[in-house]
């Protein structure tokens, strides 16, 4: 089989990717990455007869957004991956030749069948494909694009993405998008066959005056929408995007009923902004939500191209709703699987403002911790530590005197590296009465995420001497009680030798 890519100039070719991105100890070991190259959104996730899918957006030559295919990995405990033949290349000509991007897999009584954007030239029109029982090979329909155009008289600012479910003898689709001069959309349609589609209109419109500039902006276009049900309440996810440039996710909760979305309040979905970026859930057959999504880099294209590989997936979450009405997510417990060595710290007050933990090291490491918090106290814990601390991630738990909290990730020390992103990234911080805090903090290599009473903040970090930042400590100013501490080292999810880019 032959590939006709054209990239753009002075970007690296796709031999040796493989080879480089094993290689590069900013690559993370247990998050599932691709075998090399770019990736980017989670694609047709799906628990198919006990498998999980996962498919994504990929350019196996190069670590560049160019000439997007449907990379494809499999698991039975969304732990360790299986890599797949590659779904979906972008046809030589037609709807999807200058990419094959984001979409979703259905039922369709029996037959696997993705849904998914094809672009061509400047434009991104709903595609079909059709699968094998295994979801191993496609065939595209000949009628695609199965939507010619966005709906008529409408001033749109995109037009991609999509959200397919059956809704009693039909199927509805949305289409992320936004009318220009208003805000960010979602566009309803409706289908007895999935390939003739009729428009409906506007699920809901986000106002883009609002909150300009905000961490709770709704942006001009609605990337990668997903509605779904959680525990009785109506969740409408969405990524917030603005020409060109990729914000934060957000969902609204509220309720989904004929051919609207009647809102009750807008959230943030993870305190990272784009590092935890357009996500997509599926329930599995456990009856879980279970999401994943996007951790985008924060070092240069030039970095990237050299490493031979860009763009990491998060680790699989299960989504519930909170005590407040809000989405309270965890990773799936089944990675508890790759946890190894352990070492417990002994409880009681933190007295230090930092105290180092030399029984603890590692850039893999699963730690939880539980904290009391009095009134105005303040508990941080460093990792990705180097020896003399030139280097360092803090993340910080605090309390107010009027009992409010505050998740809070440190990143201006992370690296000496100018050209990285450190900006600090925060968000509020549910607490009871008794102020406490369920801290767990995931390290991988570049990748960190941090689950804190159910609130998510995700983040990459590169430290430039990363053989020696492996310190972990912890602190506090005022009252702090830890009640427990408990970190592991985490084994690689994968085998240590690099992966085929065409399985």
């Amino acid at each position: 089989m032959t590939h006709d890519l054209t990239l753009p100039s002075g970007t690296p070719t796709a031999e040796g990717l493989a080879e480089r991105a094993h290689r590069d100890p900013h690559r993370p070991r247990f998050h599932f990455t691709s075998p090399g190259g770019w990736l980017n959104d989670p694609n047709g996730l799906t628990h198919w007869n006990g498998v999980y899918h996962l498919f994504y957006q990929y350019n196996p030559l190069a670590a560049a957004h160019h000439r997007i295919h449907w990379g494809h990995a499999t698991s039975t405990d969304l732990v360790h991956w299986t890599d797949e033949p590659i779904a979906l290349v972008p046809g030589s000509d037609g709807a999807d030749r200058d990419g094959c991007w984001s979409g979703v897999l259905v039922d369709d009584g029996g037959v696997p069948t993705i849904v998914y954007s094809g672009r061509h030239g400047e434009h991104e029109l709903p595609c079909v494909a059709r699968g094998s029982t295994d979801l191993r090979y496609w065939t595209k329909d000949p009628a695609n694009p199965v939507i010619a155009a966005p709906p008529e008289g409408v001033d749109i600012t995109a037009f991609r993405d999509h959200c397919v479910w059956r809704e009693g003898k039909v199927w509805r689709q949305l289409i992320g998008s936004g009318v220009r001069g208003v805000g960010g959309t979602a566009f309803l349609y409706e289908s007895d066959d999935l390939r003739t589609w009729r428009y409906i209109g506007p699920l809901l419109t986000g106002n883009a005056s609002q909150n300009r500039g905000e961490l709770d902006w709704t942006g001009t276009m609605w990337e990668c929408v997903d509605l779904f049900g959680v525990d009785g309440t109506d969740v409408l996810v969405f990524s917030a995007w603005d020409e060109g440039t990729t914000h934060h996710p957000l969902y609204w909760t509220g309720r989904y009923e004929g051919d609207t979305f009647t809102p009750t309040a807008v959230h943030r979905l993870d305190y990272g902004g784009r590092y935890f970026y357009a996500p997509q859930s599926t329930r599995d057959e456990q009856g879980r939500r279970v999401m994943f999504a996007w951790l985008q880099e924060g070092r240069t294209d030039e970095a990237t191209a050299e490493a031979g590989w860009c763009g990491v997936m998060s680790l699989p979450r299960v989504v519930t709703l909170g005590a407040d009405g809000r989405l309270d997510q965890a990773p799936v417990p089944e990675l508890t699987e790759l946890r190894r060595e352990r070492v417990e710290v002994a409880p009681g007050a933190l007295t230090e403002p930092y105290t180092r933990l030399n029984a603890v090291r590692g850039d893999q490491l699963d730690i939880e911790t539980t904290l009391r918090l009095a009134p105005g106290a303040t508990a941080r814990l460093v990792v990705r530590e180097t020896p003399d601390g030139a280097e360092r991630t803090v993340v910080e738990v605090s309390r107010t005197h009027d009992g409010g909290g505050t998740l809070l990730l440190h990143r201006e020390t992370s690296s000496l590296d100018p050209t990285v992103d450190i900006e600090p990234r925060y968000g509020e911080l549910p607490l009871g009465e008794d102020g406490r805090v369920d801290l767990r903090v995931l390290v991988d290599h570049s990748a960190l995420e941090i689950f804190a009473n159910g609130r998510p903040l995700t983040a990459r970090i590169y430290p430039t001497r990363p053989d020696e930042a492996m310190g972990v400590g912890i602190g506090a100013d005022g009252d702090v009680t830890l009640e427990r501490f408990d970190a592991w080292q985490m084994a690689s999810a994968f085998t240590d030798v690099p992966r085929p880019l065409w399985p």
